[in-house]
């Protein structure tokens, strides 16, 4: 690891210690949580679903499913 310097606003370092504070983490910690997260993270790939054409219920509706016997 190395070490690096951030300038925050201050309300930004409140809230960080605050969450710090609230959660038992270092600020150091959370800051390098939230990078993973954000930064790092993965981009999606491959497709999004796995059918064609339009949907026969809406996500409100999928208990009916168990209504067609």
């Amino acid at each position: 690891m190395e070490k690096t310097q951030v300038y925050l606003r201050k309300e930004e370092l409140v809230a960080l210690r605050k969450a710090a504070a609230r959660t038992g983490r270092s600020m150091a910690e959370l800051i390098r949580d939230a990078i993973r997260k954000v930064v790092l993270k993965t981009s999606a790939a491959g497709p999004v679903a796995i059918w064609d054409g339009k949907p026969k219920r809406t996500s409100i509706e999928h208990d009916s499913v168990h209504d067609e016997l």
